[in-house]
């Protein structure tokens, strides 16, 4: 059975109160943000500890400096700020100071992707999964809704390792159970198929869990597995349904390079070559306009992930 709507949430509120509660269980928990502490939903975290929250303002390399430094007193650093911020500005002070040095920083990144809206295209950040997920050491984390994203938020906590936590502004549909455990790197099988495979993330999961439904309509049993740790990719749970269906549709809020399609076609490449079709941004940028307009006219819909669904079933 398909899950179902709990409620309508925005997943950085799943962040703002993931943070609070791990720092209630973790007085080494701190939190740095970039000007946008309200926007990030850091605020309950901010009134709650004080003394354990750094306002940088807007100098998000310094952020990312001042976050390596404080892991080395025993500090769990969470970095607040938009993904288009959190990765393309900062990405030498990453690389050098958190990824190379292996430091357990927190990167937490809102407003990805073309569901940030009005805010056009210099915001609009489609290449961040692709940045991060090359970093040796990095993982990569892009939940699906407010309940994920908080369990997620409070996983990463216990983590030892930089970590990129990726989620967005809109308000979504939430559905993930409440009390669910969030295992980084064990994707979750929504359902299972024999057609096809889908492989979806973030923002296009419900989505894909309202394409399957009028695929199973039209007599087409589609398997969906929400693949919400991008690395380490579960690797098992996508070769084994990849080895029952023979095909595969990836659906992400992300540019097709460098993104979730990427890492799978690689997997398939090196273990069992398969049909894949990617519902994602094609080499484009983003755009002005409504969340709603953007996904729609770049093709991040229901209807084309049936449409993938279909054509890649027909190339079996």
């Amino acid at each position: 059975m398909l899950p179902q709507v709990i409620d309508n949430k925005d997943t950085r509120s799943g962040f703002g109160v993931g943070l609070l509660e791990a720092g209630q269980l973790n007085e080494n928990i701190v939190a740095l943000c970039a000007d946008l502490t309200g926007s990030l939903k850091m605020d309950a975290f901010q009134k709650e500890f004080p003394n354990r929250f750094i306002q940088v303002g807007i100098a998000e390399a310094n952020m990312i400096g001042i976050a390596a430094g404080l892991t080395i007193g025993g500090k769990i650093p969470f970095t607040g700020t938009f993904a288009n911020f959190s990765t393309g500005r900062v990405y030498d002070q990453i690389r050098q100071s958190v990824a190379y040095s292996g430091k357990n920083v927190k990167i937490c990144a809102s407003h990805a992707g073309l569901t940030l809206g009005e805010d056009g295209a210099t915001h609009q950040i489609l290449e961040d999964i692709g940045l991060m997920k090359m970093l040796p050491g990095m993982t990569v984390i892009n939940p699906c809704d407010y309940n994920q994203t908080k369990a997620a938020t409070m996983a990463i906590a216990n983590y030892e390792g930089p970590v990129y936590l990726r989620f967005g502004r809109p308000v979504v549909p939430n559905f993930w159970p409440a009390d669910k455990a969030f295992e980084i790197g064990k994707a979750w099988k929504i359902k299972d198929g024999k057609d096809v495979s889908i492989f979806a993330t973030g923002h296009l999961v419900w989505k894909a869990i309202e394409a399957v439904q009028i695929l199973a309509e039209q007599g087409i049993d589609a398997e969906l597995i929400n693949i919400h740790t991008i690395k380490p990719l579960d690797n098992e749970a996508v070769l084994q349904s990849v080895a029952k269906t023979g095909c595969v549709v990836t659906a992400e809020e992300h540019q097709r390079n460098g993104g979730l399609g990427d890492s799978i076609c690689q997997l398939l490449a090196f273990n069992n070559p398969k049909p894949v079709e990617m519902v994602a941004v094609n080499d484009s940028f983003g755009e002005s306009g409504t969340p709603e307009q953007l996904m729609k006219k770049y093709g991040l819909e229901k209807e084309n992930i049936i449409e993938a669904c279909k054509k890649v079933i027909a190339r079996k």
